[in-house]
Formats: structure tokens, C-alpha cells, sequence
């Protein structure tokens, strides 16, 4: 069973204006997918093969063809560092099995690859940026941001997080929490908490943690059929911005300090 927590929304979310030309769509969707060195490669092979298989799913395409328009634009971007984000698959049309097929392959040619640093921030900010150039025009547009560690490089995270909020973008959440922590490294305690409070905004949006390697596809694919759905429960909850942060979120910019001095 995956976990879920929302920030506060109404049953279903409101439309974001969209651009003015371009391709229409349901969801201009990035998905930001953290290649840093503290995900190991069996790690990052869960990671891709969640995504891979969650976007050729049943429950997803459904979504997909139940949306007013019955097609959305989708991006594979990685990233580590602030300056490190490598788009892997360019915005893609994505509107049944034979698209959804021709992603995944596009992704799955792909070499791994690893960087130094975790920049979540860079990550937004680049994916921000990618909206402006899409060539589609989405009445919802989101950023997907997975990953196993708090910003510890680049812009803070809640500038960043809140300057997309300001143009109408939703990020949401899938922190990898399936290693034992270990102190002598950058991991941080109850990390969903952290993207909860510093990363995730917007309406409707969402964490859903990964507490263990077989749960991965599976709450990859329940966050894309989330996202492309547009739903939400109707349970509100208090939204971080109405709240003292329970987590500095800064943290990971302080025990980088405090290991490595820079």
C-alpha cells in the first residue's frame, strides 16, 4: 500500500491559464528524475523502470484518454547539481499505447548516468524554464520531482519552489526513502516531511514516499495517474505555507557544510 499526503485542495484541481498558441494538451508534465551519487544503480534502475512502466500502464492511459483534450505533453529530465540537468526525452505527445510504447523506448536507449550534488531547486527552476519552450499549451502544467535527499546545492528550495508556484506550476513529490539512514552521509530523517514542507506546491499537490524498493512502480504509477487525472481527495489538510515548517529546509545545505566546509 503507498502513502500518500496532499496539500490542502479542493476535489479536483483548478486549471492553470494556459499559454497563449501552442499545441493543446490536458498536462505539460516534466519529470525530474535525481541522478546524484546517493542513488546507487540498482536505485536509479527502479527509479527509470517505475517511470517506464507507470507511463505504458492501464490505469495511466486511461487517465490520459478520460482528459478533456485525451492527450498530454511529457519530458524525462535528470539531475543532480545546480548546474547539472540533462533533458533524456524531449517533450513528447503522449495520447495512447503506440505513443506511450515509443517514450518509454526513447528512454530505456538512454545510458545511466550519475552526478555530484542535489540540487532540487536547479531542477525546478530548470523545469520551469522547459514550459516556456514546450510548443504545447496545457491547462495544467507540473513537475514531477523524485529523489532520495534535500537540496544541498544551488538556489534555496523554497525560492525556487515558489517562484514556479508564481507562474502557475504545480510541483509534486516522490522521495525515495527505501536505505537505511546513515548519519555519516547527507541523509536526512523523514525526508516526505521535508518535501511536504520546502518542495512540493500548488494545487492539489502531492508526496508520495517510497519506504521500500517494491513499492516503486507502484507509486510511480499511482503519482502519474494522480497527476494526469487531475484528483485529489476531498480530506483537506493544512497547507505547509499556513504552518511552521516541521523540517529546516536548509537542512541539506547545513550538513554539507558541516562534512564537507564549502
Amino acid at each position: 500500500m503507498v502513502t500518500l499526503s496532499w496539500q490542502g485542495a479542493p476535489a479536483q484541481m483548478p486549471r492553470t491559464a494556459p499559454a497563449p498558441s501552442g499545441i493543446a494538451v490536458d498536462v505539460e508534465l516534466v519529470l525530474a528524475v535525481d541522478i546524484s551519487y546517493s542513488m546507487d544503480p540498482q536505485e536509479q534502475t527502479l527509479q527509470r523502470e517505475g517511470y517506464m512502466r507507470g507511463l505504458t500502464s492501464r490505469e495511466f492511459l486511461n487517465a490520459v484518454r478520460q482528459g478533456m483534450i485525451g492527450k498530454i505533453a511529457v519530458t524525462y529530465v535528470e539531475w543532480a547539481g545546480y548546474y547539472e540537468q540533462k533533458v533524456i526525452v524531449p517533450w513528447r505527445v503522449i495520447e495512447g499505447p503506440e505513443s506511450a510504447d515509443a517514450f518509454v523506448s526513447e528512454l530505456a536507449a538512454a545510458p545511466y548516468r550519475r552526478a555530484a550534488r542535489t540540487s532540487i531547486s536547479g531542477a525546478i527552476e530548470f523545469g520551469s524554464r522547459l514550459f516556456e519552450t514546450s510548443g504545447y499549451r496545457g491547462t495544467r502544467r507540473v513537475i514531477d520531482v523524485s529523489g532520495d535527499g534535500a537540496n544541498n546545492h544551488g538556489q534555496i528550495i523554497t525560492i525556487a519552489r515558489d517562484e514556479a508556484l508564481a507562474k502557475g506550476i504545480t510541483i509534486n513529490g516522490l522521495p525515495f526513502m527505501a536505505k537505511r539512514l546513515n548519519y555519516a552521509t547527507m541523509d536526512i530523517e523523514r525526508l516526505d516531511i521535508y518535501y511536504e514542507d520546502c518542495v512540493i506546491g500548488g494545487p492539489g499537490s502531492f508526496v508520495i514516499p517510497i519506504e521500500g524498493p517494491e513499492r516503486f512502480v507502484e507509486a510511480t504509477r499511482t503519482k502519474l495517474v494522480l497527476e494526469i487525472a487531475g484528483l485529489v481527495p476531498p480530506v483537506r489538510i493544512i497547507p505547509a505555507s499556513a504552518r511552521t515548517p516541521r523540517v529546516s529546509c536548509t537542512i541539506g545545505e547545513r550538513l554539507w557544510q558541516e562534512r564537507w566546509g564549502n
